[in-house]
């Protein structure tokens, strides 16, 4: 079980950074994993073979039993995040190079930007969030534009992979923005676990319904696809994803969600320099922009938070004040 103490800076700052190296370096990993392995099995086995022995392992060292809710919770989740947010990316990554998927994937700050003012009840969005919000929308455009008009054969499917990557953002934002607001175990590590076995258990159903066993050949599975997916199940997974877990509990989804910075400039490198994914003008000039129009949302959420505990703090002070001039 979690200790109820306040985190400290180094434990924040270790999480942290395995959220945006570990995350970044998955992106290379996922695209030689599914070389030789079905994408949607590839992801639902990961994660099933992480969340199993991680949640034995805490059920005996004391973590108490999840409730049926908790359960609810965990599957919804598990969905939400990675069975449609993991799951996408694998698919996409078919089709679209691991470097622009990242920067697609770097736009999550914004969907939660966005989520967070739908759920506020439309209040007046920042100044700093309309423009980053603009931006981000730009940035977007000179990464896509080429390939929505280009002539190649297979500008489609690289097309639906795209789709697929901003539908898999959407969804893994939501999941980061409602987590917060529903009952979970304590333990954010056995939260963790419940919604890797959930996730996982979805996408290998969704797997066999769409006949991905029909082209699982164990004999021709490569020793490349077998390391990265032994490096997405054990780094990905129970280090990465459990960091992210226990981050949201401790920060809010905007600071949480930060890791969209890093992991573009991680996953863009690594592919160009181990794949030799094209890295030109046009991919420098999106990444430059939609990472601007990130940080520009991020600073219209803190200066958000810092005006209204202004508020709050005026607000006391005012009402202080009367009760003394009562007296």
């Amino acid at each position: 079980m979690e200790s109820k103490i306040k985190p400290g800076v180094l434990q924040i700052a270790g999480a942290f950074l395995a959220v945006y190296l570990i995350w970044g370096s998955t992106y290379l990993a996922i695209r030689f994993a599914i070389d030789t392995i079905p994408p949607l099995m590839m992801v639902g086995a990961r994660f099933v073979l992480a969340g199993i022995p991680l949640y034995g392992i805490l059920r005996l060292m004391g973590a108490p039993r999840p409730s049926l809710a908790e359960w609810r919770v965990a599957g919804l989740l598990g969905v939400l995040l990675l069975s449609v947010g993991t799951g996408g990316i694998a698919i996409s990554e078919k089709s679209v190079p691991s470097g622009l998927v990242s920067l697609l994937v770097a736009l999550v700050p914004v969907y939660v930007a966005v989520l967070e003012w739908m759920f506020s009840g439309f209040k007046k969005l920042n100044k700093y969030s309309v423009i980053g919000l603009g931006v981000s929308t730009i940035g977007i455009f000179i990464l896509v534009g080429p390939t929505m008009f280009s002539k190649v054969g297979n500008s489609m499917d690289n097309l639906f992979g795209i789709f697929v990557v901003l539908f898999s953002s959407l969804s893994w934002a939501l999941g980061t923005v409602i987590s917060r607001k529903l009952e979970r175990p304590r333990s954010s590590m056995l939260g963790a676990a419940m919604q890797m076995m959930t996730g996982g258990v979805f996408l290998l159903v969704a797997a066999f319904v769409m006949g991905e066993h029909n082209g699982l050949d164990l004999a021709k599975i490569s020793s490349q696809s077998l390391i990265a997916f032994a490096y997405l199940t054990v780094f990905g997974s129970i280090a990465g994803y459990s960091a992210y877990t226990w981050l949201l509990k401790h920060l809010s989804p905007d600071k949480v969600s930060t890791y969209a910075y890093v992991n573009p400039v991680v996953a863009v490198l690594l592919g160009w320099i181990i794949l030799g994914e094209p890295v030109g003008p046009m991919t420098v000039a999106a990444a430059c922009t939609i990472l601007s129009g990130v940080g520009l949302i991020s600073l219209g959420a803190t200066n958000t938070t810092l005006a209204t505990a202004t508020g709050s703090y005026r607000r006391v002070v005012r009402k202080t004040s009367q009760l003394l001039k009562l007296r």
